[in-house]
């Protein structure tokens, strides 16, 4: 019989297919784990941006939670949207309760196209909450401002903001990804032992990124639950996003969705 290591993410939806628990779970796919989602948010949005956003209440959530660990416990456990106040008290106060379950924070904030996908009072609640129960945390350039509170131009002020988050808010690991500056695209994995990785490929000249944050934190949350290593993740996400982009489809009218069937690293 094969086993198959499990991964749950928690997060909002994307009808068009590229980001969310869409992409989440077509990540799961390819590389070899069984995925479940919770859905905290319906998101009306396409590779031309957002236009409508429902949060799913506070108490169907719960029972989603419900349904999935009391049945498949998973492995690893990775969130994206969480909108509200309310719903990041709710996935806190779960996730106290299985710290022993690696845990993927993918801080999403804001859509490719700029639209706003979290409530201002709910980011000093993640910041307090979700970040200290973290294995590791996943913003790129503008999420990582959001939480430090400063702008981050270059490496200098990367390096400085990932030591940073990491004392105020007790996080464990934290890679901040610097795709949105010029020249190679660099990502930067801050260790809990004080060490730092750098990883940098080749900017592929493309508008085709929807979902490129959740991708990359949920092939880190497989590797997790194969028991990998924060490093070893962090070097099969890097790989497997690196490889999405550049066969993007090109598909849809704005920014599309990346490829998730074409990486084929152990």
């Amino acid at each position: 019989m094969t086993q198959l290591h499990t991964v749950l993410t928690i997060a909002g939806t994307d009808p068009s297919g590229g980001a969310g628990v869409m992409a989440d779970l077509k990540s799961f796919q390819a590389r070899n784990v069984y995925g479940m989602a919770v859905i905290t948010s319906l998101v009306a949005q396409n590779t031309c941006g957002v236009r409508a956003v429902e949060n799913v209440s506070v108490d169907f959530i719960k029972q989603e939670l419900d349904c999935v660990f009391e049945d498949i416990p998973p492995q690893a456990i990775k969130s994206g949207m969480l909108a509200s106040l309310e719903i990041i008290d709710l996935v806190a106060d779960y996730l106290q309760d299985h710290q022993d379950i690696p845990y993927v924070l993918d801080p999403v904030m804001v859509a490719t196209r700029g639209h706003r996908l979290i409530n201002e009072d709910a980011i000093e609640a993640l910041r307090q909450k979700l970040l200290p129960l973290a294995t590791v945390i996943t913003p790129n350039l503008m999420e990582a401002e959001v939480i430090i509170d400063r702008p981050l131009t270059d490496e200098v002020s990367i390096i400085r903001a990932g030591r940073d988050i990491q004392s105020l808010y007790q996080v464990k690991n934290v890679i901040i990804k610097g795709g949105h500056l010029e020249g190679e695209a660099i990502d930067y994995l801050f260790l809990e032992d004080g060490s730092i990785k750098m990883l940098s490929s080749q900017r592929v000249d493309t508008k085709h990124t929807h979902g490129t944050g959740c991708t990359f934190a949920a092939v880190i949350a497989a590797e997790l639950a194969k028991g990998k290593s924060v490093s070893q993740a962090f070097s099969t996400a890097k790989a497997f996003i690196t490889k999405a982009i550049e066969t993007a489809p090109e598909l849809g009218k704005g920014n599309g969705p990346v490829n998730h069937t074409t990486y084929k690293g152990e």
